[in-house]
């Protein structure tokens, strides 16, 4: 008997097979590059949505901030946690979504990665985001975040789509299909957990993955309603701006509070 799971509880511990082929490394040091292209002398540095924390680890091995993550999935957090523990470093991992991240701390930099903003589906949910991390950040400080375009759904579903692997005693099949018409991308996992044979099945489960997909003009749209100042837009892992064709799109806000 399978049954459906919330977003990266089934999927948590083949998550890192699934995004083997990413160069965490590379992303690191570009959104290190924007931290010192765009902030003079950031301390705090926090990443939304972590994952299982391979990014963090990246972020960990420059030893340029004072770092600290969160996530939604309580299983995520766990594995993120895990590394952390494996290089004995003292960063806090804590399950907060993008709306509740902790009122007590303040940040010079948020992050998040990997189209992580398209699980917000809606542009109320992104403003509420929005103006969280504003209340979050110290004056000055930046938030920055990347999204995928209608353009990265078009030339991405095919390749996901069919996609089947096993790792750590799972077996996945993934399908993705892309909604043109209301912008959504689904991609679909049936999961089996197999048993120490490798062959019985001790437990299926399925994971529906939904994205909402924003052109850049309709994210520049929306950021123009809050409090941020859009300081620049970057088309994929370059320094070069963004257009409406570009197929991930990394945005850089400034929070500039009234004294």
């Amino acid at each position: 008997m399978s049954h459906k799971t919330s977003n990266y509880s089934s999927l948590a511990p083949l998550y890192d097979k699934l995004m083997e082929d990413v160069d965490y490394d590379t992303w690191a040091d570009f959104i290190d590059e924007l931290i010192q292209i765009h902030h003079p002398d950031p301390q705090k540095v926090h990443e939304m949505a972590c994952g299982t924390g391979t990014m963090l680890v990246s972020m960990g091995n420059l030893q340029c901030y004072d770092l600290s993550a969160s996530d939604l999935s309580a299983e995520m957090v766990e594995l993120a946690r895990q590394k952390i523990r494996d290089h004995n470093w003292n960063i806090s991992v804590e399950q907060e979504g993008f709306t509740d991240l902790n009122k007590n701390n303040t940040y010079d930099v948020i992050y998040t990665v990997f189209d992580s903003i398209n699980y917000l589906h809606t542009p109320d949910e992104i403003s509420e985001m929005l103006d969280r991390t504003f209340r979050a950040l110290m004056n000055e400080g930046l938030l920055i975040f990347d999204f995928s375009t209608p353009q990265n759904s078009l030339e991405a579903v095919d390749y996901l789509n069919n996609e089947e692997g096993s790792f750590n005693g799972f077996r996945y099949f993934r399908s993705s299909r892309y909604d043109v018409k209301a912008k959504f991308h689904y991609n679909e996992f049936d999961i089996e957990e197999l048993a120490n044979d490798g062959v019985r099945v001790v437990k299926r489960s399925r994971e529906v993955h939904k994205q909402k997909i924003y052109s850049f003009s309709e994210m520049k749209e929306i950021i123009n309603r809050s409090a941020y100042n859009i300081i620049a837009a970057y088309e994929d892992f370059d320094t070069i701006p963004a257009t409406d064709k570009s197929s991930r799109v990394t945005m850089v806000l400034k929070c500039q509070k009234q004294q």
